[in-house]
């Protein structure tokens, strides 16, 4: 028997989609719904048989499911739970995969009732790719990958365990820290290097001799600016949504640059290699723990 009886996607690209592709190789879903800003997209995930149907509005989408996802670009949350609100049966329980956090709660207090908030669990699944669009979709996509739960204070202990028995069964870790604590910790180990990433690319790009540049740039440039390919919207959002901590780190990394360019122009060749031993040291250390599982 499956775990869900309808599971609704709204936003079925990469993360949705493979959300999607994730709970239907667990068995646990019977019915997957998609529900989207484009009805050719939503038709190509059909196709594709990530969704089982294409549901027009909220009214359709939300009858009999037991799950919402959102996968919307974190920009278009408030509109779609303001929406949302108005059709929420007392029985469905509502998570969403934004990449900050602190916002998205912000939403759901303001546009839900304290009865409704009991039913919503926000997330954060850590996976996700380079490519974007429901044709990059993986059902393996989280697997041994971290999902960060940041529950509402109303919150309750049955939406928490769907939305951990869900992410579990499309193969993930599941753990919780506040949505205050997630946005400060994603700012430093993920949205600031997707900023250094898209602002590396575009200054090359920018320059007159770019085409000798990139022809002429290697594995480590390819390696340092893969996710420069990222959902350009999505990146704009979260970048917005958390330009305060955001901010703070680029403050830090350019104190980081400064020191750095004065090590270069004294020519301090052991300070130069000490701090390229400790960041190769630290990196090691890392690994080895993402190793060790």
């Amino acid at each position: 028997m499956s775990t869900f009886s309808k599971v609704v996607i709204c936003g079925v690209g990469l993360i949705g989609g493979s959300c999607a592709r994730a709970l239907r190789r667990a068995g646990a879903v019977k019915t997957l719904t998609g529900l989207g800003r484009s009805a050719a997209s939503l038709e190509r995930a059909r196709a594709l048989g990530v969704i089982d149907e294409a549901a027009t509005d909220w009214a359709q989408a939300l009858d009999g499911a037991d799950l919402v996802l959102l996968a919307a670009p974190v920009g278009a949350t408030d509109a779609l739970v303001t929406e949302l609100a108005q059709h929420l049966p007392p029985h469905t329980v509502v998570t969403d995969a934004g990449s900050t956090k602190s916002d998205v709660a912000a939403v759901f207090a303001a546009r839900l009732s304290p009865e409704q908030r009991a039913r919503v669990v926000p997330a954060h699944p850590i996976a996700g790719a380079e490519k974007s669009g429901v044709e990059a979709a993986s059902a393996s996509l989280f697997d041994g990958r971290r999902v960060v739960l940041t529950p509402l204070p109303e919150s309750s202990p049955e939406a928490i365990e769907r939305v951990t028995r869900a992410f579990a069964l499309c193969g993930a870790h599941v753990s919780s820290m506040s949505p205050k604590a997630h946005d400060e910790t994603f700012a430093a180990v993920s949205h600031l290097p997707h900023l250094l990433a898209f602002a590396l690319v575009d200054e090359f790009a920018s320059r007159a001799n770019a085409s000798e540049l990139f022809r002429y740039a290697g594995s480590g440039f390819r390696d340092f600016t893969r996710i420069a390919s990222s959902h350009p919207e999505m990146w704009r959002d979260i970048a917005l949504a958390n330009r305060g901590n955001l901010l703070e780190e680029l403050d830090r990394y350019s104190a980081a640059l400064s020191r750095l360019r004065s090590l270069l122009e004294a020519q301090d060749a052991t300070a130069l290699e000490a701090l390229f031993q400790h960041a190769k040291d630290a990196r090691s250390a890392w690994l080895d723990t993402l190793a060790a599982g």
